[in-house]
């Protein structure tokens, strides 16, 4: 019998624990939480102090019976879930748990934490063991309540006023509006023109680039030449002044230095692996999750990786930073390595969390080296935290840079072309790793010029006025906009991928080409909470909030008070909209022209069951006609000509054999093809109720009579 039971929240971090603790020890996985709020109404009672009702996860509760049995032989029990509120919470939960089943009475109960699973950390998580914080409990119960507040609150006014399913979620809500308002700019952007001067040159035959600066003594800016008249005036003066050569009237040189970036927290983790790899976040989070927990590593056995991949921190242990130095000397050479130490600093204000940074756990596990233990993701997440922990502590990179000016005629006539060059000469850091970008060209290749001294003339091969147009703000990646949220300070580093994941989920967003994009639904969504719920989008106050949690798991409030002063007004504000706020409000119905054939006015708008044109109006003596949207079409380009189209449907189409009338359109379970008082639903890509035809029908009608034949066999 074992004298000491461990638990932890997966059976892949017990398996490589258990093998560090001997004998004494027995490791048993929680599987994560154990309990969570019951799922209705009630669970959080405001006016009981935000008394909150729990219950056991079914599918856990094998699993806690298991440790029940266990722990009745054991003396001394060790948590040691993850170090964050999370990890505590999971901890306290259990705790409480094992309280109401009676089964603690004269037990030890030690809470131990550690950032790393290796030998030393364990052993020292164990023999430093601590009382299971209450800030950190406090924090994670606060954070839960309010979720499940805003939730339980704001989406059944979003069931009542839009459509069933939707969910408005404290973070999530101020990350639609990210995206939604990012589109809205997009839409309302105006490309604008504008005309740069480039001039293909060359000295004894060696070809480079430069571009007009200066144009008659002024200044060249992004907007000096706006049309091609203007661009062409531009040239003609130049080509006449220049004679087909230009005088370089001065030469610069210097030294550009590049340091390395920090290495990873979170966010940083999950941005480079989606711009670099093109993980998802919830992908980086799940391969980084296994790295932490442990590998099967031939002769170490169950190995972690890496440090605890939930962080904001990027700070090294001084240990660390002494093997990293070493084997920075050992494979890139001395030279390679800094005289002091390269250290950074936290943006977090939340030191509770601040940990260390995610790093591997030794740098001596070469990625390339242990290839053959690791899946293809894990080798390449990995990879990339061993190469950026490396670079962090190396010598910057060195570039030799050179600007050439030129001038166009007579300096005195204040025409002025610039070439700028650039060459690595020391890779330092770079000869490991670089650091991605979001929509920016990369500088760092060389552009080589040649040798040229001030003075020396320039043969001028070709002018080239180039047409451009500004562009419009991007849209949102997954990693620009995990980098925005931290920027705002809207959420933390556990919950970038869940929030990302909802978006998706509720499908207030998809993907383009891996950007984002809003939906109609999402579109209304936001429309609806900017309107009616201002603050609770809010950027600033969502950041605040997130702030005054971080000040309850630092032990500086008291989170009782913060519920209280979140909760009074926000649920006032809820029943307030649910009377004073009409569906038509929300719909966000536009009017799009007139029908030509009855005089009425043609909407389209946000229905129960998703977007639909509408002709006619509810006052009229006649019902509204609808038509739902075709699969594909937004609500934002549905004009007065591609509303009408809608409403072509239902399409006659014919008869069967036996003189059912057979015809095709779109009903609230989508597209269909009828036949006398019987339905056949159209599915697939290659069939449209738009442009189907009789034969097709027929065969979708058999296929389906076919179908319902053989269930009534099977039956």
């Amino acid at each position: 019998m074992s004298k000491n039971l461990v638990i932890v929240e997966s059976p892949a971090k017990a398996k490589t624990i258990s093998k560090y603790l001997g004998k004494d020890f027995d490791v048993m996985a929680s599987y994560g939480h154990v309990r969570d709020l019951v799922p209705k109404e009630g669970a959080v009672d405001p006016d009981n102090e935000f008394a909150m009702k729990y219950q056991v996860i079914e599918r856990n509760e094998k699993h806690v019976k298991a440790i029940i049995k266990a722990l009745k032989k054991a003396d001394a029990l060790y948590l040691a879930t993850d170090p964050d509120r999370e990890g505590e919470a999971i901890s306290w939960h259990l705790i409480e748990l094992l309280k109401e089943r009676g089964v603690l009475d004269s037990k030890d109960v030690h809470r131990v934490v550690f950032h790393e699973i290796t030998k030393q950390a364990v052993k020292d998580a164990v023999d430093n063991p601590r009382e299971l914080s209450g800030d950190l409990v406090g924090a994670q119960q606060a954070r839960r309540a309010l979720d499940y507040l805003v939730g339980f609150n704001l989406s059944p006014l979003l069931w009542k006023k839009v459509q069933r399913g939707l969910s408005a979620g404290r973070v999530q809500s101020p990350a639609l509006r990210m995206i939604v308002e990012r589109e809205l700019e997009i839409e309302a952007f105006k490309a604008r023109e504008y005309w740069t001067i480039e001039a293909d040159v060359s000295k004894n035959e060696q070809p480079f680039a430069s571009r007009l600066v200066q144009y008659k003594g002024e200044k060249v800016e992004q907007f000096s030449f706006e049309n091609e008249d203007a661009a062409r005036e531009v040239e003609k003066t130049l080509l006449e002044a220049a004679g087909g050569e230009f005088k370089t009237i001065s030469v610069t040189k210097r030294q550009r230095r590049r340091n390395p970036a920090a290495p990873f927290t979170t966010s940083t983790l999950q941005q480079e692996a989606s711009r670099k790899l093109g993980f998802n976040t919830q992908r980086t989070m799940r391969v980084a999750q296994k790295l932490y927990e442990g590998i099967e590593l031939p002769g170490e056995g169950q190995v972690g990786l890496i440090t605890y991949m939930r962080t904001d921190s990027v700070t090294l242990a001084d240990v660390a930073v002494t093997e990293i130095r070493e084997v920075i000397a050992e494979r890139y050479g001395k030279e390679n390595v800094p005289d002091d130490v390269r250290t950074f600093k936290n943006k977090s204000k939340n030191a509770q969390e601040a940990h260390e940074a995610v790093r591997p756990t030794t740098v001596t596990h070469v990625p390339d080296e242990i290839r053959g233990s690791l899946d293809e993701d894990q080798y390449k997440l990995y990879s990339l935290i061993w190469k950026r922990t490396m670079a962090c502590q190396m010598v910057p990179a060195v570039f030799d840079t050179v600007a050439i000016e030129m001038a166009a005629g007579a300096e005195d006539e204040g025409h002025r072309m610039r070439a700028n060059g650039s060459v690595l000469v020391e890779p330092g850091f770079m000869a490991v790793y670089q650091e991605g970008k979001d929509d920016s060209k990369d500088d760092d290749g060389d552009r080589l010029l040649p040798e040229i001294e001030e003075g020396d003339v320039i043969r001028l091969d070709e002018l080239r006025p180039e047409q451009h147009f500004t562009e419009p703000p991007p849209r949102f990646t997954e990693a620009s906009l995990v980098k925005t949220l931290e920027e705002y300070g809207i959420g933390r580093p556990s919950t970038y991928a869940s929030i990302i994941a909802t978006l998706k989920n509720r499908e207030y967003v998809e993907m383009d080409a891996k950007r984002f994009i809003p939906t109609d639904i999402g579109r209304i969504v936001n429309g609806f909470l900017t309107e009616h719920f201002t603050q609770y989008v809010d950027y600033d106050f969502t950041a605040k909030l997130e702030d005054d949690l971080d000040e309850v798991s630092l032990g500086h409030k008291d989170w009782v008070p913060l519920l209280d002063n979140f909760w009074r007004p926000f649920t006032k504000l809820c029943v307030e909209k649910e009377e004073s706020v009409t569906r038509e409000q929300v719909a966000q119905a536009r009017e799009l022209g007139t029908d030509p054939k009855s005089g009425k006015p043609v909407t389209v708008r946000m229905g129960r069951y998703g977007p639909f044109v509408q002709i006619g109006t509810k006052d009229d003596e006649e019902k509204p006609k609808f038509a739902g949207l075709r699969p594909g079409q937004k609500m934002n380009d549905i004009d007065l000509e591609t509303a009408l189209e809608l409403f072509k449907l239902p399409r006659k189409l014919g008869e069967t054999a036996d003189g059912l009338p057979v015809s095709a359109s779109i009903g609230r379970f989508g597209p269909y093809v009828r036949y006398g008082d019987k339905y056949v639903s159209i599915k697939g890509d290659d069939d449209d109720p738009y442009t189907i035809e009789l034969p097709r029908a027929l065969e979708l009608i058999e296929a389906k009579k076919i179908e319902d034949a053989n269930r009534i066999i099977l039956d």
